[in-house]
């Protein structure tokens, strides 16, 4: 079974074998080691000052941000299902927020967050996701970064890229806290999750808020390679492994064959009838709106071997999402749309004449 939906994202052989080793302790100088050793890589991927591991999902980095990071009023930007959690998180805690709520399909708009800021000078951070998996769209999260630190440098940007860090190159000048999780791009089990910190992060995050998830704590332990809490040693050094795996070809050649490979799913879709359902979408993952969404992923699955991801809430049922995120071999990628077009062959959609792997090859390889 091809699995093929936007996280968890298949785990490489290479990974497992490191994964599967003797575990050993977290408080001893070999861990130390292989902890400095992530530590420094995540800085040059998130290209930001600090960062910090916790042993969690990439929500407990998200409550982590809101927490730290928010001490008068929170701007969200709702756009699915993650955005919508960190209102969520906001609520949870009494923080007060103001929401801004748009379609799955539809990013957030620069002239309704200038219109929020005017008339609510006590808002000091925003939260917003770089890629909203809940429909595959992509925020204009750097414009909005750039914007909102030209008119008040204090106010913090935290933005969720657990669906696109090691899927785009970001530009973090204007980001604060950049959240990433382990189980997408980054090809490990679930568990894991990191942020990377501006300084003027870790000004305001000061002396913490909370106790598990206190980003102070956990910067001060951290510095010296070690954690505030107990390690989640085996995805650390899976971590590792996996960036051994990248850097074999380097995260250029990452990005490029992930902008290549989304762009020829795509075009491929579209050859074949299908409409992509965000105005802007993300690198992250094809996403198509299509009343047949079901029958297909059912088809795809029971008989073609592909596992495909579907639509939450008001989309369920309407949507599918295929993963762009991580080492992606390109031959899977074509048995993908090439399975998807015998699937609407065999519901009666449409005669299968293998345009959709045609048009792949053709857009992924320069071709047209």
């Amino acid at each position: 079974m091809l699995l093929f939906t936007p996280g968890p994202t298949p785990v490489p052989q290479a990974v497992r074998d490191a994964m599967g080793k003797s575990t050993i302790h977290h408080r001893t100088p070999e861990f130390e080691a292989i902890f400095k050793e992530a530590r420094e890589r995540l800085l040059k991927l998130f290209d930001m000052p600090e960062c910090v591991m916790l042993a969690s999902s990439g929500t407990g980095a998200m409550e982590s941000a809101v927490l730290n990071l928010c001490k008068s009023k929170a701007l969200t930007i709702n756009s699915g299902k993650f955005g919508e959690r960190f209102g969520k998180i906001a609520d949870a805690f009494k923080i007060p927020k103001v929401e801004l709520k748009y379609e799955w399909n539809t990013p957030a708009s620069l002239d309704d967050i200038k219109d929020v800021l005017s008339n609510n000078s006590d808002i000091d951070a925003i939260f917003i996701q770089v890629s909203e998996s809940a429909g595959g769209l992509r925020h204009p999260v750097e414009e909005i970064a750039s914007y909102i630190k030209s008119i008040n440098s204090d106010i913090m940007v935290v933005a969720d890229g657990i669906t696109a860090v090691g899927v785009e190159r970001i530009d973090t000048t204007n980001i604060d806290a950049l959240i990433a999780g382990s189980q997408k791009a980054l090809m490990l089990p679930p568990g894991l999750a990191m942020i990377g910190l501006s300084n003027k992060a870790v000004d305001k995050i000061d002396s913490g808020v909370g106790y598990y998830l206190n980003l102070s704590s956990e910067i001060k332990k951290q510095r010296t390679n070690t954690t505030a809490y107990t390690a989640p040693t085996t995805l650390i050094i899976g971590l590792n492994a996996m960036f051994d795996e990248i850097e074999v070809d380097g995260f250029d050649a990452l990005y490029d064959n992930t902008i290549k490979r989304a762009n020829a799913t795509n075009r491929a879709l579209k050859e074949i009838g299908f409409k992509i359902y965000p105005t802007t979408p993300a690198l992250s993952m094809s996403t198509v709106i299509d009343e047949n969404a079901e029958p297909i992923r059912k088809l795809l699955k029971t008989k073609y071997s592909v596992n495909i991801a579907g639509g939450q809430d008001h989309l369920k049922g309407k949507i599918f999402r295929i993963n762009q995120m991580g080492l992606i071999p390109v031959y899977e990628s074509i048995w993908v749309v090439n399975a998807i077009e015998l699937a609407l062959s065999d519901l009666g959609i449409r005669d299968y004449d293998g345009s959709a792997s045609r048009v792949f090859n053709e857009i992924y390889y320069g071709n047209r």
